[in-house]
């Protein structure tokens, strides 16, 4: 980890007990860079959650969970979800990347046992989203795009919206999820199709969720 993200990492398990344990029991199953993008997607996280009212406790969980199967291998991450008597849809099964947000959710209710449905929601959704994501999930599925490790081309654009406008990251990164996998000629998941559509016809859902036009404080 470089200064910057240890200094994150020190300031948010500082703030937040309960991600450092989470933290802890999940590193073995990461990779350095996966585990340094689940800290950085947990502070993120709770800045925006500050930002639009949703709970930062719950960011922080979730955030730092979000990625818990991701570098796990699919044989096992689909036994994981046999065991927590989940399943992948048909599209799903032919998609490897997005086998983790199920299992990471199964990994959650199995070996965690964490219970709380939002949290589950926002680790099961943070990947493909869906129609009437919570103020939660939206954190999440947000803190993933434009966390301090991602350099993908247009992530300033993107981080530079969600700083003001939640609903417009959102849609950006809906927008960009939809059109990568069209070029590449594989499915879009049908959640995340009807999560761009929800977005983008109720703005009333995203009231009282943009930032102020100057910091607080």
């Amino acid at each position: 980890m470089g200064k910057k993200d240890m200094e994150r990492e020190a300031r948010l398990f500082q703030r937040f007990p309960t991600a450092k344990a989470y933290g802890e029991k999940i590193r073995p199953l990461l990779s350095e860079k996966r585990y340094r993008h689940s800290v950085n997607v947990a502070y993120e996280a709770v800045v925006l959650a500050e930002r639009v009212g949703a709970d930062v406790q719950k960011a922080a969980e979730a955030g730092i969970l979000h990625d818990c199967m991701k570098d796990t291998p699919p044989l096992e991450q689909l036994a994981m979800v046999q065991r927590a008597g989940m399943h992948l849809t048909e599209l799903e099964l032919g998609a490897k990347k997005l086998y983790h947000a199920v299992s990471g959710t199964a990994y959650l209710k199995e070996v965690l046992h964490i219970t709380d449905p939002e949290i589950l929601n926002a680790v099961r959704y943070h990947t493909v989203g869906r129609e009437g994501m919570t103020p939660l999930e939206r954190v999440v599925f947000t803190a993933d795009f434009v966390s301090a490790d991602r350099d993908y081309p247009g992530v300033d654009r993107m981080r530079k919206k969600a700083e003001t406008d939640l609903r417009a990251a959102m849609i950006e990164g809906l927008a960009f999820t939809i059109q990568d996998l069209t070029k590449q000629e594989v499915p879009v998941h049908p959640d995340t199709v009807a999560a761009y559509n929800w977005v983008l016809m109720h703005p009333e859902a995203f009231e009282n969720t943009s930032a102020p036009s100057q910091e607080e404080g």
